[in-house]
């Protein structure tokens, strides 16, 4: 049986709840506007019951004309009134039946959509760059390597922190939150098809054990893994890192080659 992977994700272009509440003002406009229009015009209404239309009644008669047909309590008696009703309130009641639709798609079957669409990316993922850490280094490559030419969809990062993923989002990138160390993981970003995997985890020991896991998954994959203590640059070759880089070494190197003579 197919196992199931961890959903990747991208960045929404706009968020849920703003939009949410931008068509809740829209409707609530629509309905404000409706019941105007039968207050202004309330002498054209009867109401079956006790014959006077109050502010109650008007408001009472908008809710049911925009959200049902009405109930024939109360009616529309004048040839005005019964025009407000087919060519005003009818396209409002439309208006706001769309807005709720509208917003059931938004907030569910888009979702589902979403994840669909996603699942398709992940398994179609070929040729592309995992950020594994998206600390300072990672965020940092990750922003040089989509200003360098690379395609935000060719981007896969796997951190830990939602902070980070969110960041992860921003950029355009695919997102998985998770350990990356995790053969799971690993998977469900396809680290058998990528082109090369970075590794930044912000610990050496954690950094290490996410390149023992990706060089077992992917033997012919280049690796290049970022590691603060010296004693374990060897160690990080040893786990399968085609690079080591020690970020302290590198600036100490720069700042001797500038210092040097001319």
């Amino acid at each position: 049986m197919k196992r199931e992977l961890p959903p990747l994700s991208r960045r929404s272009k706009a968020s849920p709840w703003r939009k949410l509440g931008l068509r809740a003002l829209l409707a609530l406009g629509l309905l404000v506007s409706a019941f105007l229009l039968l207050w202004i015009d309330r002498d054209g209404l009867r109401d079956n019951i006790d014959g006077a239309v109050s502010f109650a009644d008007t408001l009472y008669f908008t809710m049911i004309t925009v959200t049902t047909v009405g109930y024939g309590d109360i009616v529309p008696v004048t040839e005005k009134a019964r025009l407000i009703d087919a060519f005003l309130l009818t396209p409002i009641r439309l208006f706001i039946w769309l807005i709720f639709l509208g917003t059931a798609f938004e907030l569910l079957f888009k979702r589902v959509w979403e994840r669909m669409r996603m699942a398709r990316i992940q398994e179609g993922l070929e040729g592309h760059v995992v950020v594994a850490g998206f600390g300072k280094n990672g965020s940092t490559t990750a922003a040089h390597l989509l200003g360098s030419g690379l395609a935000a969809e060719k981007l896969v990062v796997i951190d830990c922190d939602e902070v980070a993923c969110v960041a992860a989002r921003e950029l355009g990138a695919a997102v998985i939150q998770g350990d990356a160390s995790r053969d799971e993981l690993l998977e469900a970003v396809r680290i058998r098809a990528a082109q090369r995997m970075i590794i930044s985890a912000g610990r050496d020991d954690t950094s290490i054990l996410i390149a023992l896991s990706a060089r077992k998954l992917a033997p012919a994959l280049h690796i290049a893994i970022t590691i603060r203590n010296e004693d374990n640059e060897d160690i990080a070759g040893a786990a399968g890192a085609s690079l080591v880089v020690n970020p302290v070494t590198v600036t100490a190197a720069l700042l001797a080659e500038g210092m040097a003579p001319a």
